[in-house]
């Protein structure tokens, strides 16, 4: 591919994705609903970053819901979680598709396991382990109902 076609087909990419953030983006007419948007879209995000780095608490549901509430309470907010490169694909997938691609599940199942297993080793009591097993399983099953779009190549 020569490079101004590489430029085109990358500025295509670009109108594309610009134009599936629009079509995401639905703010709501009050300002006061708005800032109430903005204010649970920053919670969810913090929720987010902790699910990050806590077992037990999920990162990507709270990621989604933050993208919901960026929609309808801030545009610039909406679009900077978009352009970023982790989870802008993340929430565009979900939102046009209701899919994540399979190497997030991939992922998602690797982060699990080593959270829950590490978590598994580290409680002393056995009630505690057994709880952590039947959570991890619950949260398994439902990422394993999650559809996968198969993705085509280039």
């Amino acid at each position: 591919m020569h490079i101004p076609e590489h430029r085109e087909a990358e500025k295509t990419e670009q109108q594309i994705a610009d134009q599936q953030a629009a079509d995401l983006l639905c703010l709501h007419d009050s300002p006061l609903v708005r800032a109430m948007y903005l204010s649970a879209g920053f919670l969810a995000l913090f929720l987010a970053i902790l699910g990050a780095v806590l077992p037990v608490l999920p990162t990507t549901p709270f990621v989604l819901l933050a993208a919901a509430c960026f929609a309808r309470g801030s545009e610039y907010f909406h679009h900077k979680l978009l352009e970023n490169h982790i989870a802008g694909p993340i929430i565009r997938e979900w939102s046009l598709y209701r899919s994540i691609p399979q190497r997030v599940k991939r992922w998602v199942y690797f982060l699990m396991t080593l959270s829950f297993g590490s978590s598994i080793l580290i409680v002393p009591e056995l009630w505690q382990k057994i709880m952590l097993v039947v959570i991890g399983s619950i949260l398994a099953v439902f990422v394993w109902r999650i559809p996968v779009r198969e993705v085509q190549s280039r």
